[in-house]
């Protein structure tokens, strides 16, 4: 991946509806390498998806959760399923395996505390594996982001 591939990285994260034309533009290369690239880029994986970001409470979610979690057993079957759990769980942003304190650190939307509640009852109160887990509530959203920084040939 050249410094071409990284503009063209950085201009989709702004905007992905960005045209062939103004990322040519911005990339300082043809139409037509940029769209090779960005066919190479999406088929290695590079580019993993191209979506709308939603303010979650724009659409009713008002409580963002951060959630430390211990499991009870280490097993890998046990890791494995939990990862599982959490990728199919709508209401879980981000999930983190970690080192450290905590096994995963899980970021859970909800509408409201009773919504919260519902989800701890339902994701950890029903799985035997999980010892514990710790929630801090966030007061306010101050940066919530997907951008990468490209880092830049010298």
């Amino acid at each position: 991946m050249d410094n071409t591939d990284k503009r063209i990285l950085e201009e989709l994260q702004v905007n992905a509806r960005t045209s062939i034309a103004v990322l040519s533009e911005k990339a300082n290369a043809s139409t037509a390498s940029v769209q090779r690239r960005l066919k190479r880029l999406r088929e290695s994986g590079v580019i993993q998806s191209e979506n709308a970001i939603v303010d979650p409470e724009a659409v009713g979610y008002e409580v963002t959760a951060v959630i430390s979690v211990d499991l009870e057993r280490d097993r890998i079957d046990e890791t494995d399923a939990f990862k599982r759990r959490a990728k199919k769980e709508p209401q879980v942003q981000h999930c983190y395996c970690v080192a450290g304190g905590s096994d995963f650190v899980l970021i859970v939307i909800a509408k409201n505390m009773k919504d919260y509640e519902a989800f701890t009852h339902r994701f950890f109160f029903n799985d035997s594996n999980v010892r514990r887990f710790q929630t801090s509530i966030a007061v306010s959203r101050v940066k919530a982001t997907t951008f990468v920084p490209m880092i830049k040939d010298d």
